[in-house]
């Protein structure tokens, strides 16, 4: 296996231990590893940082120490790095390449037999993905044909192609307790662990929702009221291919997602599995029903006969109101008074701490006016372009 430097970063007094990269709470924010990785194997702009090696990548961290300003444990940062660093520790403590044991004690007793982290056993399959890199510019979105980034730093992390099929092994032998079949790969016990919160934070909430209590367990997200239950998920991003797993523990229902882009719909994957738990989700699901809202605005809209005309148009979750003033124009984002838009009240920041009140008054989906100032505007058509 070869010596390597040594992680370094931490205290003899306060020092970072395998539960706090575990649980990502060992106060190390994001060093910017992914980035160089996913920049150099899909053809973006190369960044020129040294990290070919594992010596490579602990002179890189160990060179952050004042990067950090928190402790172990007191601070959630997403640390993709602290998880290439538990591989290492893998290989150090078992004598086997990170990949060989992953196969030996998960992959061959779920049967997971296409799943792999090698590129050559990769390319071997008759039936693979094209990852697609995604460019948004302009508000147009471009794919363009990449290739995955095959390192071991990503091994850990996230690096591991599989297929949905086989993503449901593993989801079985989380919902079952450790075993699969007739193979067991962990205690009961140890399993239930996993599904715990280590680490409270507020950190999910923007990209899953409010679902009561939530943090990061051993590798899991966990959020403790999904429409009344448990809910345990991950998602991950490798750039050019991304892949979403959740389920409900006490219901023993679960949803495997995979895309061959970058970001794949965490929303959708969540309303797939409320459908599962016997739910609906543009009823029950917030965020359904906020997209419904902020679709339902989005067209070109004009005052009195015409002679002033606006355009409200989606970027991503936000709304955006353009208007044209002869020859000139302005675009301001319009942010939610409520944060489930009941009742249809935004503000645009138009000078520095100056808020422009913009009101819709719906009478239904083809009767809108928006309010801006001294003008009434009437929405004339269902929609305006739609920027990603």
């Amino acid at each position: 296996m070869g010596e390597h430097i040594l992680f370094k970063l931490g205290s003899d007094e306060n020092p970072i231990r395998i539960h706090h990269l575990l649980s990502m709470s060992s106060g190390i924010p994001n060093l910017g590893v992914a980035e160089l990785l996913i920049s150099k194997f899909t053809g973006d702009e190369e960044m020129w940082v040294p990290m070919s090696s594992m010596d490579d990548l602990f002179l890189h961290v160990n060179g952050a120490g004042n990067e950090i300003s928190v402790g172990p444990g007191e601070r959630m940062f997403y640390f993709n790095t602290g998880y290439t660093l538990l591989g290492e520790i893998v290989e150090r403590v078992s004598g086997k390449p990170y990949e060989k044991f992953i196969k030996e004690k998960i992959l061959e007793p779920l049967k997971m037999s296409r799943s792999t982290f090698l590129e050559e056993d990769y390319e071997r399959d008759p039936d693979i993905m094209t990852a697609y890199r995604t460019e948004r510019r302009d508000g147009k979105v471009k794919v363009t044909p990449s290739r995955h980034p095959f390192h071991t730093f990503v091994y850990a992390p996230g690096g591991l192609l599989s297929s949905v099929d086989e993503l449901t092994h593993y989801l079985l032998v989380n919902m079952n307790g450790g075993a699969f079949e007739d193979a067991r790969v962990l205690d009961t016990s140890l399993m239930e662990e996993l599904h715990k919160i280590q680490f409270e934070t507020d950190y999910f909430r923007f990209n899953m929702g409010d679902y009561g209590r939530m943090g990061y367990s051993y590798g899991w997200m966990v959020a403790e009221d999904f429409l009344g239950h448990k809910l345990v998920t991950h998602g991950g991003s490798t750039g050019v291919s991304s892949a979403g797993l959740m389920f409900v523990p006490d219901l023993k229902v679960g949803v495997a997602a995979a895309c061959n882009v970058g970001n794949g719909p965490t929303l959708i994957y969540l309303g797939a599995l409320a459908f599962l738990m016997g739910r609906d989700p543009e009823k029950e699901l917030p965020d359904f029903e906020i997209n419904k809202k902020l679709d339902m605005l989005v067209g070109m809209y004009t005052i009195y006969k015409g002679i002033h005309k606006a355009s409200v148009v989606k970027k991503g979750a936000m709304l955006y109101v353009e208007i044209k003033y002869g020859s000139n124009e302005i675009s301001y984002p319009l942010i939610p008074e409520t944060d489930k838009i009941d009742d249809f009240r935004f503000y645009a920041i138009v000078a520095p701490g100056k808020k422009q009140p913009v009101e819709f008054k719906v009478e239904s989906q083809d009767r809108i006016d928006m309010y801006i100032e001294r003008n009434r505007f009437h929405k004339i058509t269902g929609r305006a372009p739609t920027s990603s």
